[in-house]
This record gives C-alpha cells, sequence and structure tokens, in this order.
C-alpha cells in the first residue's frame, strides 16, 4: 500500500510526453523542498509537487540559460537554478539528473 503513494507522486513530478523535454534536473531550494526542472531548447517546465508552470527561453546575450514567463525569470547557470519574481529570489542547487 505505501507504494501507490509513492508511484503517484512519481507521475506528478514530470511533464506529459507530447512536449518532449530532453534534460530533466531535480533541484533542492532551501525553503520550497524538491523541484524538478524539464527543458528543451525553447522552453521549460518547473514541477513543485502537482503544479506545472511553463517557461519560454530568453535569447538575451546573458551566458546564463534563461526562460521566463509573465510573472517569473527562471536561470540557469552551473548547478543552481534561481526563480526571480523580484523583489523575490529563490536559489536551488541540482541534486540530481532524472
Amino acid at each position: 500500500m505505501a507504494l501507490l503513494p509513492m508511484l503517484l507522486g512519481l507521475v506528478a513530478m514530470s511533464s506529459p510526453w507530447w512536449e518532449d523535454y530532453d534534460i530533466k534536473d531535480r533541484y533542492l531550494c532551501a525553503d520550497k523542498g524538491g523541484v524538478v526542472v524539464e527543458r528543451n531548447a525553447s522552453q521549460a517546465t518547473l514541477i513543485s509537487g502537482g503544479t506545472h508552470t511553463t517557461f519560454f527561453r530568453d535569447t538575451s546575450s546573458d551566458p546564463a540559460l534563461i526562460y521566463r514567463n509573465d510573472d517569473w525569470r527562471l536561470i540557469l547557470r552551473g548547478d543552481e537554478l534561481t526563480l526571480e519574481r523580484l523583489p523575490m529570489k529563490i536559489t536551488c542547487l541540482r541534486s540530481e539528473q532524472v
């Protein structure tokens, strides 16, 4: 019986197959716990619990990978993920590739 909730949690932590994200990373955030970022060259999805938030690639000249939506910026620099909605910033560290 304990296996079913765990399996349901794993299903909730991935995007639908048709979104075709080729890179999936898990991050640990100080106040938010764990999140998953699934991405490709043009968009990304941030998965936190059962919530999926979609971001689109920003083509700025910044060396970091930047995705954004109307409210947030998702910034990837090496093993660090930063979520910005100024003045709020949440910093997370990659814990594993999924």
